[in-house]
């Protein structure tokens, strides 16, 4: 403990950032620039970047308005590939992929500062979310579901910080789906390495990312408050992933990597009631 203590201060003497938001944006998203403003205006002052691999003058216009620097890659359109590139392009020894479609509250960066200094063995920083539904009729804000109440469920043992670092403690909180909300986390790069987002899928891989590191050295340091809104609307990645059957597939694979048959299909038969949530 007392070595990842030193590595955390001679970390914060240099002059590169502490913590870096690396936005990662697709096409014309309408939500990205409230995503930009809200990483800028934290309570406490952070790194912001974007990356894209669909540049667009729409994309230059608000990177330019808001001052950060936009970093564009190569190749076709790909979630591991853009999400390796932001992650490797941020400064940071503490990096968060942020999703342009939601907003974070403006003391995630406070929150995630003071874990860090508390436990700067810290592999993986969490907090709970809201969500924000976009019909037809506008945007409701909903701070409870039933897919919400269960996360929170099986993110209980996290709350154990002296057990945060425990390897089934961990595990705990993916075995039964992903409980940890894939924007609302940031790796600490001195403990995740320079490779990351390994995983074969293209929906769950952010599932398949968590199980991997919940089973090397550090802590999972969860903060039950919600420091993050998680906007569900038609256009979202998610709800794509529902209707071509990725989601289903790729979820399906990764209860198969921890549970015999039998159980993957009772909790598959729970979890794609969970889909309507995104209805």
């Amino acid at each position: 403990m007392e070595n990842a203590k030193n590595n955390a201060k001679s970390y914060v003497d240099k002059a590169r950032p502490v913590h870096t938001f690396a936005v990662c944006a697709y096409k014309d998203s309408p939500y990205l620039e409230a995503c930009i403003r809200s990483l800028k205006e934290q309570q406490v002052k952070t790194d912001v970047i974007c990356c894209t691999s669909t540049p667009s003058p729409y994309i230059e216009k608000i990177t330019g308005k808001y001052e950060i620097p936009l970093y564009v890659r190569d190749g076709g359109s790909n979630i591991r590939e853009d999400w390796l590139f932001a992650y490797n392009r941020a400064e940071g020894e503490l990096v968060t992929i942020a999703h342009q479609d939601d907003v974070y509250r403006s003391d995630y960066t406070k929150e995630l500062l003071k874990a860090y200094q508390k436990y700067p063995d810290m592999t993986v920083f969490v907090s709970d979310y809201m969500t924000l539904k976009v019909t037809e009729k506008g945007t409701k804000t909903e701070c409870f579901n039933t897919v919400w109440l269960v996360k929170k469920i099986l993110r209980l043992p996290l709350r154990f910080k002296f057990l945060s670092g425990v390897r089934p403690v961990k595990r705990s909180s993916v075995i039964f789906g992903n409980a940890l909300c894939c924007p609302a986390c940031t790796y600490q790069k001195k403990m995740t390495g320079e490779e990351m987002f390994g995983s074969k899928y293209e929906f769950a891989l952010d599932w398949d990312n968590l199980y991997e590191l919940a089973g090397r050295s550090g802590r999972f340091i969860c903060v039950e408050k919600p420091l993050i809104a998680y906007r569900v609307h038609e256009g979202a990645t998610t709800k794509a992933c529902i209707e071509d059957n990725r989601r289903t597939r790729d979820e399906m694979a990764m209860f198969e990597k921890m549970w015999p048959s039998w159980m993957v299909k009772v909790l598959m038969h729970f979890y794609v009631k969970a889909y309507d949530e995104y209805e």
